[in-house]
């Protein structure tokens, strides 16, 4: 399990090392700038054993310190820079230790920038307000003139807990080339923007492994953990096909069964059991024609899905791709939901949803909501309005809905109303943006399905579809269509390689 926490949650575990007698701030720090160093060697083992360290007032400008001397002890030329006085006494203490070494530069040379490795201590996770473009102005000079920017935890001007850019102007026009954090990664290294603006992340233990793992034993403290890969849990025993579940897909008309076609295969290639698709009779040759192993079953209303659901083995539902906004269709969920079967709601399910209090008001804790942006917004206005951390925001809609809330995206969140949420950033070696392609989202619903039907319980089943959904894009590859994502699960599965699985 990879936590991630917010910049909060890392200052309680570094009080709880000093309170305790464990360590003391300077220790930490001392710590913290050795393991920076030692990111920055190892990244560029060739050089330019030359760097440009700027240091802010606070204890990430203490890191920095640090960092100038320990480079400057292996022989680096190193160069120090200060937007203002070591604040704190841990950051003094350091800023003295430099002193013997070389002095603070009172102006920053662009010349003595070009081609170095710059390192930014600047304000790291301690940011509390909007920078002005005097105080992140350094880091575009920088980059500006081909340096290698290295920021000390955090990239100045991001905010450690959502992401978002602080920074008054126009900011940087690309992020770090490698940040290196403490102990555990933080929501702004897997959020947009700040995922994207992080670079290589380097995670340094810097020895709060019991903090840590204490506050991850606190239920109370809402820690996010990162979505990994799933292991063994995949695998398959022995058995009858109903012993792995029966996922039940329900589709639009003519012409709109292709949304539905595409989650029922995704249900089936992750291994439910049995998989139908129930359409209007209408549409029965249509999707006849296109499928062979998904079973067929005309359900022209609410009654007929009412007696198909009379099946107990029917162990999941998939509702909403290709699905219609119609009377029938809002009846057809609210069947569903009356039921409560594990059941993932996506697309024109959401859609009826937002718009009907009484639908909402049936949604249950076997539900799996998942929205996109604009989908988000339609469901919860007040949330998507009111500025909230994205964690925070899912986190907020699945304790009001009493469902799992998966909200997509590069940086998907998977919260339940109880428990930790967990994120899953496709990011960095994971990163996989030709998924954004007509009919991936409806692949993804049926993924989630097909593990629900399997037994899977709902959060689990939503951040395991989120982990395989992106290994399927990462396989298949730039061109990738919607058609390609189940057919990329079987080498998946077997652990062909497609990227490189990463908890971050």
């Amino acid at each position: 399990m990879t936590e991630i926490l917010t910049s909060a949650q890392m200052r309680s575990i570094e009080r709880a090392a000093i309170e305790s007698g464990a360590a003391d701030g300077l220790a930490l720090m001392e710590r913290a700038g050795a393991g920076v160093a030692a990111a920055i060697v190892a990244q560029w083992p060739a050089g330019p054993r030359r760097a440009v360290v700027l240091c802010g007032p606070g204890n990430n400008g203490g890191d920095g310190y640090v960092v100038a001397r320990l480079l400057a002890g292996q022989g680096w030329q190193v160069s120090v820079w200060a937007l203002a006085p070591p604040a704190t006494p841990d950051a003094r203490a350091n800023a003295e230790r430099w002193a013997a070494l070389g002095a603070v530069a009172a102006e920053l040379d662009p010349a003595v920038l070009r081609d170095a490795v710059v390192v930014d201590a600047l304000f790291g996770t301690g940011l509390v307000r909007d920078l002005a473009p005097a105080a992140w102005g350094p880091l575009a000079l920088a980059q500006q003139v081909g340096a290698r920017l290295v920021a000390v935890d955090m990239l100045s001007g991001l905010c450690a807990d959502s992401g978002r850019v602080r920074a008054e102007g126009a900011y940087l026009s690309r992020g770090a080339d490698l940040t290196v954090t403490f102990q555990a990664p933080k929501l702004g290294h897997v959020l947009l923007p700040g995922g994207g603006m992080t670079g290589a992340l380097s995670v340094v233990d810097i020895g709060l492994e019991a903090e840590l793992a204490a506050l991850a034993r606190d239920d109370g403290a809402q820690v996010a953990v990162a979505v990994g890969p799933p292991g063994a849990r995949l695998a398959k025993g022995g058995g009858h096909k109903y012993d792995h579940g029966h996922a039940l897909v329900l589709s639009g008309g003519v012409g709109r069964g292709g949304a539905a076609r595409l989650a029922a295969r995704a249900a089936l290639r992750v291994g439910a059991g049995l998989v139908t698709l129930g359409c209007p009779p209408a549409a029965l040759i249509e999707n006849a024609a296109r499928l062979d192993a998904v079973m067929l079953r005309p359900l022209a209303d609410d009654q007929a899905l009412m007696q198909a659901l009379s099946d107990s083995r029917i162990t999941a539902l998939c509702l909403g791709p290709g699905l219609g906004l119609g009377a029938r269709e809002a009846a057809l969920v609210a069947a569903v939901l009356k039921r409560h079967r594990p059941t993932v709601l996506d697309a024109d399910a959401l859609t009826l949803i937002a718009g009907d209090a009484a639908l909402r008001a049936l949604l249950h804790p076997g539900c799996v909501l998942t929205p996109h942006g604009g989908e988000f917004a339609r469901l919860w206005p007040h949330l998507s309005g009111a500025d909230l951390p994205r964690v925070q925001a899912v986190m907020q809609a699945a304790a009001e809905s009493g469902a799992v809330v998966l909200l997509k995206g590069a940086d998907t969140v998977v919260a339940a109303p109880e428990g930790w949420p967990q994120v899953h950033a496709a990011l960095r070696a994971r990163a996989a943006p030709w998924l954004a392609t007509a009919g991936a989202g409806d692949v993804l619903a049926g993924l989630i399905a097909g593990l629900m039907a399997r037994g899977w319980p709902a959060q689990d089943a939503a951040a395991t579809a989120a982990w395989l959904h992106v290994e399927a894009a990462l396989h298949a590859g730039p061109g990738l269509i919607a058609e390609d994502l189940p057919e990329a699960l079987p080498a998946v599965l077997r652990g062909s390689p497609g990227g490189t699985p990463s908890a971050q």
